[in-house]
């Protein structure tokens, strides 16, 4: 009878001191908690810019016309999304806010929501500034069908599970997500660096990603990339397997990937990540956390055209949190 591996005694175990783990204070702490307060806060107003561009203005359609601007509808589906509405609720709320108000606008019904839902056209709002930027990029899952993970863990799945890919490219500094995409789930993270970067119109400086990212796809999009006649800085490890593909005498430039495999083995992969300051990727998993938190980890729309206008709605309710509570933490140094 083969034997089968055991974990090792607890005493045996190599566990990590609570004294090592870094700790991290909030300068702004009162600031940081009114804006997450406000986050809750059911005060609304409608601008007189939205009011004014409620309905539709834009070109004559074939067949009937539209009666609502993509603006009235997008409002609509922001609220949906925020409070986890279906679709007839989602009527009623903006309804009954419309109502309190005391504003004379129609409320489209839930089957114009659901109609114009599949061909809204929606911007994800960034901060206006030309300032250069280090985009980290990174993916996560967002399920469409399946069960809970209590059932699946207790009795196992019953019904195949459908989940999308929600690709992000989330600015270093600030965390607020620059650019999104979604996409089936046997989609290569690599084949979206292109798309990501075609949404950003900022500088790049940088862009940094896991090791998914290793693959010359995605170095030549950075040597030539999108909106910007400068290359932009790749900060992807190397497969711990990979060989040099340009030697130091040929006269065409180095290659940066070669450049990162030579530092490597000259400094090793710790000091490599220390030096180009790799660690900071881990912003684009804290943006994915937050996601989830607010938005939920499933998505509600059961098309592929719902489900991107839906991603990117999730987007802009996640930016807008951004802008009301953000902590400015700092590391605790401890005495030697």
């Amino acid at each position: 009878m083969p034997k089968v591996a055991s974990s090792p005694p607890k005493s045996k175990r190599k566990t990590r001191k609570a004294t090592d783990k870094p700790v991290y204070r909030v300068r702004n702490w009162a600031e940081y908690n009114n804006g997450l307060k406000q986050r809750g806060s059911l005060t609304f107003w409608f601008d007189e810019k939205v009011i004014q561009s409620w309905n539709y203005q834009g070109p004559k359609q074939q067949g009937a016309q539209y009666v609502y601007s993509d603006l009235a509808i997008q409002t609509g589906l922001i609220f949906r999304k925020l409070f986890d509405l279906p679709l007839r609720q989602t009527e009623g709320f903006v309804t009954s806010l419309v109502e309190l108000l005391q504003l004379s606008l129609d409320v489209p019904d839930y089957s114009t929501f659901s109609r114009r839902n599949k061909t809204l056209s929606v911007d994800l709002p960034t901060r206006k500034t030309n300032e250069p930027v280090y985009v980290v990029i990174d993916s996560t899952g967002a399920k469409v069908f399946g069960e809970g993970e209590w059932k699946v863990r207790q009795h196992g799945w019953g019904k195949h599970r459908t989940w999308r890919k929600l690709h992000l490219a989330v600015d270093e500094k600030t965390g607020e997500i620059l650019a999104a995409t979604l996409t089936p789930n046997s989609t290569i993270d690599a084949h979206q660096v292109k798309p990501l970067l075609e949404q950003i119109h900022r500088p790049v400086t940088a862009v940094a990603a896991d090791g998914a990212y290793d693959k010359w796809c995605v170095y030549d999009v950075l040597q030539d990339p999108p909106n910007q006649d400068e290359s932009i800085h790749p900060i992807i490890p190397p497969r711990k397997d990979a060989k040099i593909k340009q030697h130091r005498n040929s006269k065409l430039p180095p290659l940066p990937r070669d450049e990162a495999i030579r530092s490597i083995r000259l400094l090793g992969r710790k000091k490599w990540k220390e030096e180009n300051n790799y660690h900071r990727r881990s912003i684009t998993e804290t943006a994915m956390a937050r996601y989830k938190g607010i938005n939920g980890s499933s998505l509600k729309a059961r098309t592929m055209d719902r489900q991107k206008v839906e991603a990117l709605l999730g987007c802009i309710v996640l930016n807008e949190f951004n802008t009301l509570a953000k902590p400015d933490s700092y590391k605790i140094e401890k005495p030697a």
